[in-house]
């Protein structure tokens, strides 16, 4: 993404033309803590720095939800945020927003930038991206779902470390080696809508809701109650039988049962790379998210998670370019590798992942490419991603259903056929609202 050179020349004779003037300061509204707080504090110095007309304020505004809540009402009162960030279940519902938001390519062409999707890993792009081929938000916080495993339990139960099962058959007969071992959590899994069951369609070239996944419009409905979605709860519910699956809770909580060396196989969020690296007293190893081998098309692609920037409607048109410029500053190669080191959130473009493999630093952290190379493979209608209304109440009911499976008080069918059901309702009403 350059500056179109004609722009940029009548931009810096304008400059020059005028006295100077204060910073514009553009509010930035986020749900990230800890250390990746601090990584987006440095993230707005570095823009700061590297330019005077505008200055970038990151604010953290809580959870996702809530502070996508907490922009809604600024909205409605006259003082929303120049910039939002969006976890990726939010995204019809910032689509149906009319009014409320700018898309992010508009932004950007009405500042000069010319937007070229093909510099962007295609699965990272396209979840963000309107059938009209307009970016709608800017991918902040890319993620996608990934296998950790501990190797120094691996070598325990006699299994080799730098082998990890590829297929949930060998996933299977790996936790059982580890219990067998004394390890008392072979296997667990966070984000559990997310990991098996979205993520898991695509991989296995999948539909997880009609209407190309909700991407076709909002008269999607839900089908991952399909054969191949009941056999893989099934097999899970039976390794949780056999104590080789253990559930730890919703959302991210299970990742600290591997952090701590509890738990011996995770599947969990890449961005865990960083607070594994941080936290973890053993040697850990990432791989990709297992299959099944006899699905014809599987592996395929895993799918977007994290969060992206959405733009806020309502500003005075001088504040979009420094918005503009900001996105700009973060798509420099060199910004997007660094990040992507620091974090383990995906390099949205393919220029900052090869930057990051001529580094050295996937031979000097194994496994750290994972996440990339399953984003990066040619996605299908089928594969694209999970766009759909009402999401964050869908993963409510998925959560709830699974864990019918998980305590033994409903079959695998049962809770997916109740799952689909109930889910489907808030379709219909998402539907509804936004005819």
């Amino acid at each position: 993404m350059k500056l179109k050179p004609s722009i940029a020349a009548a931009a810096l004779a304008a400059s020059l033309a005028l006295p100077a003037q204060a910073q514009v300061e553009i509010q930035w509204w986020h749900s990230m803590t800890g250390g990746l707080n601090d990584w987006v504090v440095d993230i707005a110095n570095g823009f700061n720095a590297s330019q005077k007309d505008w200055k970038v304020v990151p604010t953290y505004k809580g959870s996702y939800d809530e502070s996508m809540s907490a922009s809604i009402a600024a909205f409605r009162a006259g003082n929303a945020p120049h910039i939002l960030q969006v976890f990726e279940v939010g995204t019809a519902t910032m689509m149906a927003a009319k009014g409320a938001i700018v898309p992010v390519g508009k932004v950007l062409a009405d500042a000069g930038y010319k937007f070229n999707p093909s510099v962007y890993i295609p699965a990272v792009v396209g979840y963000y991206t309107a059938p009209n081929g307009q970016m709608l938000s800017y991918p902040f916080n890319s993620s996608t779902t990934v296998l950790n495993y501990n190797k120094d339990l691996f070598r325990k139960a006699g299994l080799d470390p730098n082998k990890p099962p590829s297929t949930w058959p060998e996933l299977v007969g790996v936790a059982a080696k580890l219990k067998a071992s004394g390890i008392a959590c072979p296997f667990t899994t966070s984000w559990q809508s997310w990991t098996q069951l979205e993520s898991f369609s695509t991989w296995h070239n999948t539909l997880f809701a009609t209407e190309k996944n909700g991407f076709g419009g909002t008269g999607a409905r839900l089908i991952f109650n399909s054969p191949l979605h009941v056999r893989h709860i099934e097999n899970l519910a039976n390794m949780a039988q056999q104590g080789l699956f253990h559930y730890r809770g919703r959302g991210n909580k299970p990742d600290a049962a591997f952090y701590s060396g509890e738990c011996a196989m995770a599947t969990a969020s890449s961005s865990t790379y960083g607070s594994i690296k941080k936290n973890a007293k053993f040697e850990f190893g990432i791989a990709p998210l297992p299959h099944y081998p006899d699905v014809p098309g599987a592996p395929q692609n895993t799918i977007i998670g994290g969060a992206s920037l959405w733009v806020m409607a309502g500003k005075p048109a001088p504040d979009y370019k420094g918005v503009a410029a900001f996105f700009a500053y973060l798509s420099d190669p060199k910004v997007q590798s660094a990040s992507h080191k620091r974090s383990g959130y995906l390099p949205i473009t393919m220029a900052s992942f090869k930057l990051t493999e001529e580094s050295g630093f996937y031979k000097e952290n194994p496994g750290t490419d994972t996440a990339v190379n399953q984003m990066i493979r040619k996605t299908t209608d089928k594969s694209r991603g999970v766009r759909l209304g009402n999401f964050l109440q869908i993963r409510a009911i998925n959560n709830e259903e699974l864990e019918q499976v998980w305590a033994g008080k409903k079959t695998a069918k049962q809770a997916l056929d109740d799952a689909v059901k109930r889910g489907n309702e808030q379709l219909a009403r998402f539907q509804a609202a936004n005819k």
